[in-house]
């Protein structure tokens, strides 16, 4: 299969409790396009583009409430597969950063925790072969998952991708 990047460019964080709702354009979330799709994580990427100190707690975690109605990527937002030969998907995969229903983290699955100062720093997730962590289609708790700023994280703009590989 092919590799997709999603990325969106410039968005200003927000800090968010475990199981309660997202604010959209703050988080980004990542969805199966079919109840039976799988999408391997491959890596994870952020850089802090904020004026002054803004210390980010970052979490890549599974969501216990999934989106519903997700709204289309709009500008400085990407989800693209690497190969321009890549042939398109039957089910394709949602990359979103808002919708109606509003997602929400899990309290009990949280894949990694990324931690980096907005004020220029930077973080990476490289997870090591056989340890990438999956979607399995697309409902609660195990069909989306979402990178957005937990409780103490310092509202910050920052840019963030996130590789992954549909199966």
């Amino acid at each position: 299969m092919a590799v997709w990047n999603f990325t969106v460019k410039s968005f200003t964080t927000e800090a968010v409790a475990d199981a309660t709702n997202y604010t959209d354009n703050k988080y980004m979330g990542l969805m199966g396009g079919s109840t039976t799709q799988r999408l391997k994580i491959k890596g994870v990427t952020a850089h802090g583009q904020a004026t002054a100190s803004a210390p980010q707690y970052l979490y890549l975690s599974r969501d216990s409430t999934v989106q519903a109605t997700p709204t289309a990527l709009t500008t400085g937002q990407s989800n693209n597969a690497l190969d321009p030969a890549t042939a398109a998907l039957a089910a394709p995969q949602v990359a979103f950063t808002a919708s109606t229903t509003k997602p929400q983290r899990s309290a009990t699955l949280t894949i990694k925790e990324l931690g980096f100062n907005a004020f220029g720093g930077r973080t990476e997730y490289w997870p090591g072969y056989g340890e990438e962590p999956y979607i399995l289609g697309n409902t609660a708790s195990f069909g989306e998952m979402s990178l957005s700023g937990f409780t103490g994280t310092t509202p910050g703009l920052i840019g963030a991708s996130i590789l992954y590989e549909p199966l």
